[in-house]
This record gives structure tokens, sequence and C-alpha cells, in this order.
């Protein structure tokens, strides 16, 4: 064990002989943003409660089905497809036998009744052949088509093994900031 003492000794000397304080401080300096881009950065759940957190005006049980089953739901600002709430699922999820597509796209809708703007993503239902009920085509801030994430003419159920379109969900984020 004497040696690792000798060792680690002339090691800390040499060091000690070539470097600088400053210069420790740039190495040190450079390794905290080279880690920086290395680790993975985690997500953080910015809107509180999850969806909503409990306000009234977007509580889904005081929507009648008729307001829930139309294109002028303030939610379907951005809906291109047939609702899900027509095809067996609900505003928020895939009817049965259907599987939710990975990527979506984002409307950003005015509620009327507490005035505020809220972020919805929309997700296509795959997997089963086009409902065909309740379509709604409506291109509120609509994007053109090289802004592919804000563009609703897509099929986004490209990334499901089964790419046949059925309806689409329209699934509350969070609260717009201006």
């Amino acid at each position: 064990m004497r040696w690792l003492d000798k060792f680690g000794e002339a090691f800390s000397r040499s060091v000690a002989h070539k470097a600088s304080r400053r210069s420790m401080l740039r190495t040190v300096g450079k390794m905290m943003v080279g880690s920086a881009f290395v680790l993975p950065v985690l997500p953080v759940a910015r809107a509180a409660g999850g969806g909503g957190g409990g306000h009234p005006s977007l509580d889904l049980d005081s929507v009648s089905e008729e307001e829930l089953n139309s294109c002028d739901y303030w939610r379907h600002c951005a809906v291109d497809g047939f609702l899900c709430s027509c095809c067996g699922g609900t505003t928020t999820t895939c009817p049965p036998g259907s599987t939710p597509s990975p990527i979506s796209w984002i409307g950003t809708c005015h509620n009327p009744h507490d005035g505020k703007d809220y972020l919805i993503s929309y997700h296509d239902c795959c997997g089963k052949t086009a409902c065909g009920r309740c379509q709604c085509n409506t291109q509120t801030r609509e994007r053109p088509g090289y802004e592919f994430f804000l563009h609703n003419d897509v099929n986004w159920c490209m990334a499901n093994e089964n790419s046949t379109f059925h309806c689409t969900t329209s699934v509350l984020v969070g609260l717009a900031k201006n």
C-alpha cells in the first residue's frame, strides 16, 4: 500500500507544478458543461393536476353528450377527422380495438366559458376502418404543411403497426401561456 501513497503523492505534485488554479477551474467548467449535453434531461410536468386541475369549466361531466359530439365544441377547434366520442370511445380515449398514435398535432383552443386558451393534443386512433360518424374538419390556427406538427391533414397513424385511421381524440394538455 505504500506504493499507492507514493504514486498519489507524485501524481499530485506533478499536477500542482504543471497546472494553475485557473486551468483547473476551466477544466472542471468544461466537464460540467459537457456533461449537461451527455446526461439525459428529465421531463417536467408543467400542467398542475395533469389536465385541467379540476377546473369546473373543463369538467367533462358537466358537458352534454350532444355538445361533446359537435364539431362546434371548443376542444374540437383543430380536429380533422371523426370524433371518437361518436365511435365508441370518449373525447380523451380511443374506442376498443383501436390504438392511439404515439405522435399527434397540437391546437390552441379558446374556451368561451372561462375566456382562456388551452393546449389540446389531437391523437388519431388507429387500427380499425374509418368510423364515418361525426366528421369534423376545423382548421382554426392550422399552419401550412411545412410546419408538420401543426398541420392536421397528415395521416398520424403512420407510426403505428396498423396505419388505418379510425377517429380522433382531443386531450387537454394545459393552459396556453401568452
